[in-house]
C-alpha cells in the first residue's frame, strides 16, 4: 500500500510513523508512506495556500489550487489504477472498525489535512473519494485524524502483526466489543483468573470468551448488538448472559 499526506506540518508525523507497528510494517514493504507539505505546490508569489471566503466571516479557507496540484501529482507518480482520496473533515462520516476494514483492501490512499477554517467546496466536490470524521468535536487540524486512520488500517494490512490472526478478534472487528483477558500470576494480589483459561478445555474456553464479549458489549455498548445479526448459539448465549445479569 502507498499513503501519501497532504499536510502544512509534515513534521508532526515522524514520530508516529517512525516507531512500533507502523515502523514495522515499512520494514515489511507492507506500506510505503510520503508526507508532503502540500504548500510546496501553490503557484503564487507567497506561496499561500488559504484565502478569506468568499461573502465574509470568520476564518481563512484552504484554495483549491494546491490541493488540486497535489492530488494530480502524486496519483501519476503512483501509478495506481485506483486512488482513495480521504478528506479530514467533522462533518465527514464518522470513522468505525468496518471503514478500517475498506480501506486497508486499497493499493493508495492519498490523505489531506486541512487547518484553518475549512475547504474551498470545489475540492470536496471534484478531488475527494471519501470525508471521514473521528468522531463528534472539532481539532484544530486533520493531521491527528489522519493518523488515528492510518494506524487502525495499517495494522491490518497482510504480514504486518506478528500473529495473522491477532486482529480478527478485536474489538468492532466481529460487531462486539472484545472479551477480557489475562496473563500471569494466576493470582495476583488474591485476584484469580477465572478457572476456565487454566483447564485447558479449548471449548469451555472459547465459550467463555463468546459469553463474554457478548456480556461487555451488553454492558458497555448496547447499541452495538442492535447493528448486527446473531447466530442462533449467540442468541442462547445472550439470553444466559441477560439472566445472569439480573
Amino acid at each position: 500500500m502507498y499513503i501519501d499526506i497532504l499536510t502544512l506540518f509534515p513534521e508532526m508525523f515522524s514520530g508516529v510513523l517512525g516507531n512500533s507497528i507502523l515502523h514495522k510494517a515499512v520494514e515489511k514493504s507492507a506500506v510505503h508512506y510520503n508526507v508532503v507539505n502540500f504548500r510546496e505546490y501553490a503557484d503564487n508569489k507567497h506561496s499561500a495556500v488559504d484565502d478569506y471566503p468568499y461573502g465574509g466571516g470568520a476564518g481563512m479557507v484552504l484554495m483549491p489550487q494546491p490541493i488540486f496540484d497535489a492530488v494530480a501529482a502524486l496519483k501519476e507518480k503512483a501509478e495506481s489504477k485506483k486512488t482513495r482520496v480521504v478528506l479530514l473533515c467533522p462533518q465527514g462520516t464518522r470513522y468505525d472498525q468496518r471503514k478500517a476494514e475498506e480501506l486497508a483492501k486499497e493499493e493508495h490512499l492519498i490523505f489531506i489535512c486541512g487547518h484553518y477554517e475549512g475547504y474551498d467546496e470545489r475540492i470536496r466536490e471534484h478531488v475527494v473519494t471519501d470525508e471521514i470524521s473521528i468522531g463528534d468535536y472539532v481539532l484544530t487540524g486533520g493531521e491527528l485524524g489522519a493518523m488515528v486512520i492510518i494506524d487502525s488500517v495499517v495494522r491490518l494490512l497482510p504480514e504486518v502483526l506478528g500473529n495473522a490472526e491477532s486482529h480478527m478478534k478485536d474489538s468492532f472487528s466481529t460487531g462486539l466489543l472484545e472479551h477480557p483477558h489475562y496473563t500471569r500470576p494466576a493470582d495476583f494480589r488474591g485476584m484469580k483468573v477465572p478457572d476456565v483459561l487454566l483447564s485447558g478445555n479449548h471449548k469451555l474456553i472459547e465459550e467463555w470468551r463468546n459469553k463474554e464479549a457478548l456480556r461487555r458489549t451488553l454492558v458497555r455498548r448496547p447499541d452495538l448488538l442492535e447493528k448486527i445479526e446473531l447466530t442462533p448459539q449467540q442468541e442462547k448465549w445472550l439470553k444466559e448472559v441477560e439472566k445472569e445479569k439480573i
